[in-house]
């Protein structure tokens, strides 16, 4: 193809869009990327994002996803955790590779598997997104059909949850209704940054045990 991907650079923090990219270049920009990178892609329709992260969006991406793991276990529900993972959908034209995405109704599903086919596989039944410099393309989520979308952005998490085709901002997750995560998680994470991550980490885990196990 004439656009050589490799040779953009996109700066920390910076997004760039490609318009005009079909279904076909746009599988060969992803097999062109590669699998290991820093950037991550969003498809929509033939307009390709292709975006770097800050080092404060990493560290928050994943302190919530540990966070959201110690929760899991301790309240022994059983899930799979695909991280950035591309999911893509030919019919429908859209592609995303989410912060971080979790199967938890559905990962008996998915359980063991190398590749996610959207066409026949049930979307993430959690994604996280971590909006530092640019928002979230939830169009997309929404559009892959992802049940629950969390975005934490400037200390405060956000809960949208899917509904008729459309997200629906809500102070509970569905997953976890009777924990009130949108206080809980910011108050946590600001904890591992001040206190460390071990230590934070252990804390947590104490108060979902003596509070809700």
């Amino acid at each position: 193809m004439l656009l050589e991907v490799k040779k953009i650079i996109v700066p920390p923090g910076q997004t760039i869009l490609l318009r005009d990219i079909n279904w076909l270049d746009f599988e060969a920009i992803l097999e062109d990327l590669g699998e290991r990178r820093s950037s991550r892609i969003a498809y929509d329709c033939g307009t390709l994002s292709i975006m770097t992260a800050l080092p404060e969006h990493e560290v928050n991406k994943v302190l919530i996803g540990d966070l959201l793991k110690v929760l899991l276990e301790e309240l022994d529900i059983d899930f799979w955790s695909l991280g950035s993972t591309t999911f893509k959908n030919k019919i429908m034209k859209q592609g995303i590779e989410p912060d971080d995405c979790f199967y938890i109704k559905n990962e008996a599903l998915i359980r063991g598997k190398d590749r996610i086919d959207l066409t026949i596989d049930p979307p993430p039944d959690l994604a996280i997104e971590v909006e530092v410099t640019s928002r979230s393309n939830t169009n997309i989520y929404a559009k892959l059909g992802v049940p629950e979308l969390w975005r934490f952005e400037k200390g405060k998490l956000k809960i949208d949850i899917l509904q008729d085709g459309a997200y629906v901002n809500y102070d509970v997750s569905s997953i976890f209704p009777d924990i009130l995560l949108i206080n809980i998680i910011p108050e946590y994470l600001a904890k591992a940054k001040e206190n460390g991550r071990n230590k934070t980490m252990k804390e947590f885990r104490k108060f979902i045990i003596n509070n809700f196990v």
